[in-house]
């Protein structure tokens, strides 16, 4: 692996995307309910950059960016439910309140 600094993550809003500079990895979202919800519904990360914490990174992207527009995020991809979020507890606190009371 070419060092360990953490790879340019680029937001592109008009295509609800945050992605690597090379466009390779990337997580897309929806806006909802009258822009104030962040739904994360997939994440991608070619098998050939798997293994090197693209995920994550694109993740801790996107919710500092609803973090900082005062969105609250429903996790429906599988990989923000089931992994970067037990990894990453802290960022429960913005977690759209509704998913949060279908998941106990």
């Amino acid at each position: 692996m070419a060092g360990s600094e953490a790879p340019k993550i680029v937001w592109s809003e008009r295509e609800g995307r945050f992605e690597t500079e090379d466009k390779e990895a990337y997580l897309e979202y929806e806006v909802r309910d009258g822009g104030k919800v962040m739904d994360i519904v997939h994440t991608y990360v070619p098998p050939s950059k798997r293994g090197l914490g693209l995920a994550s990174h694109l993740c801790v992207a996107a919710f500092s960016n609803a973090q900082s527009h005062s969105l609250s995020v429903i996790p429906t991809c599988s990989y923000v439910s089931d992994t970067f979020l037990p990894r990453n507890p802290s960022w429960n606190s913005i977690l759209h309140k509704q998913h949060l009371k279908s998941h106990i």
